[in-house]
């Protein structure tokens, strides 16, 4: 991975992919702007829906060749982080409410040689946060209920984000945001602090891997509205 750094990246969710041409998706998203792919795994128990499992993850790696980033809507997450990581993923989240040991995931996570984050529901407050901020090099705030692409971003989120910003200081870690963005709702997060902005439909809407050319514009117009709000907050 890259060094550290706040710049605004674009992490396209292949949920919205097509799923029967997974390889190609994720070549024509990264040729087109991407800066992580995100793999949403989801378990039909954590979360209402089901997707995938470390064998995908290991099939598309060899497409990738940034950053595999792996969200695990899974409980118990423990069990799987190794098979993941041996998939291929760079980085590697965990839900503060998928178990009782968030502490000894994180580190679990770090210790097979991946980035640890952990992601918070939006009715988690943000101080589940307070005692792991120096294991983690990642925090992902869910702006929809998790289990499903295509939602609404639920605002009460954005001062979570400010809040979370303020708690990590000068740490390196990033803060990601997963669900609804948009042109619109991109600047909300990215004016408050959030660096890394998950997004599916506003990608994918519209293209193909035929047309690849619309990712670029959807994730070029995601990116824009970003760092617009970004410059007007240091103005």
């Amino acid at each position: 991975m890259k060094p550290f750094d706040r710049s605004i990246k674009i992490a396209p969710s292949i949920l919205s992919a097509d799923f029967a041409n997974f390889g190609a998706e994720c070549r024509a998203i990264e040729a087109q702007g991407a800066d992580w792919v995100h793999v949403d795994v989801m378990d039909g128990h954590f979360v209402p829906n089901i997707t995938f499992g470390p064998a995908m993850c290991a099939a598309i790696r060899k497409h990738i060749k940034g950053v595999m980033d792996v969200h695990l809507m899974i409980a118990p997450a423990d069990p799987y982080i190794e098979a993941f990581v041996k998939a291929g993923a760079d980085i590697v989240t965990v839900h503060a409410e998928a178990g009782a040991h968030l502490d000894r995931s994180l580190q679990l996570v770090r210790s097979v040689g991946a980035r640890a984050g952990v992601s918070l529901n939006p009715s988690t407050p943000a101080s589940a946060l307070e005692f792991v901020l120096d294991r983690i090099d990642l925090v992902l705030v869910m702006t929809v209920n998790p289990g499903f692409g295509g939602q609404s971003f639920i605002g009460s989120q954005v001062e979570k984000v400010r809040q979370i910003r303020a708690m990590i200081g000068d740490r390196p870690v990033h803060i990601e945001i997963d669900g609804g963005i948009t042109p619109e709702t991109a600047p909300l997060v990215a004016a408050v602090g959030a660096d890394v902005l998950v997004a599916g439909s506003a990608v994918f809407k519209g293209g193909s891997v035929e047309t690849p050319e619309v990712y670029g514009r959807n994730i070029a117009a995601i990116r824009s509205a970003a760092e617009t709000a970004r410059r007007q907050i240091a103005a």
